[in-house]
Parts: structure tokens; C-alpha cells; sequence
């Protein structure tokens, strides 16, 4: 259930993304007044823009819906880590290890 609810999420990302794009910006308008609005007839009159904001509107709503599902999903999980089932392992402590030699011989007192 949960990996068609993230292909869902993913879909409508993707989606939401085009549909954007494919709107006109508010900038767009000025366009029409020197005979630039005769490439809209495809979606009649009132352009795409009415089309374009109901599927933009949709896809944000299955977007937030599906973004609180995953979530309660992700809470619901919990915090179970993959080396919790592992037995704890104890190491013997190390000696330590022999000083590196810097050349300089030991000095040692005289036995008396």
C-alpha cells in the first residue's frame, strides 16, 4: 500500500510540475492586445487557463493528502534501527603499542 501511495506522490509531482509550466504568466495578457490570442481557440475562449487551474488545483490536493499519508506512515514506522537484532560483540582492550623508535638509544642507570 505504501509503495502505490509513493508512485501516486511521485506522479502527481511530476504533474504538477507540467502543469505549471504549461500555464501563461500574468505578463502573457499583453500578448493578446497585438493579435496574439488567436493561438488559444484550441481551448475556446476563456483560453486554458480555467482547464489548466482545475487539474493544478486537483493534483495539489492528491499532493497534500498523499504528503500527510506518507507521513503518519514514516511516524508509524518507528525508530527500529537494522543492528538492533545484532548480539552486542565485546573486544579484549589492546596493549599498548610499542613507542616508534626516534633513533635515540634508551639511557639506562648503572647497576650497582
Amino acid at each position: 500500500m505504501a509503495t502505490a501511495i509513493v508512485i501516486l506522490h511521485i506522479l502527481v509531482c511530476i504533474l504538477i510540475i507540467a502543469m505549471v509550466l504549461l500555464q501563461t504568466g500574468k505578463g502573457a495578457a499583453i500578448g493578446s492586445t497585438f493579435g496574439g490570442g488567436g493561438s488559444q481557440a484550441l481551448f475556446g475562449s476563456s483560453g486554458p487557463t480555467s482547464l489548466l487551474t482545475k487539474i493544478t488545483a486537483a493534483c495539489a490536493i492528491i499532493f497534500m493528502v498523499t504528503s500527510i499519508y506518507l507521513t503518519i506512515l514514516s511516524k508509524q514506522a518507528g525508530t527500529d534501527s537494522i543492528m538492533s537484532s545484532t548480539p552486542a560483540v565485546s573486544t579484549p582492550a589492546t596493549e599498548a603499542a610499542e613507542p616508534a623508535a626516534t633513533g635515540e638509544t634508551e639511557k639506562t642507570e648503572p647497576v650497582k
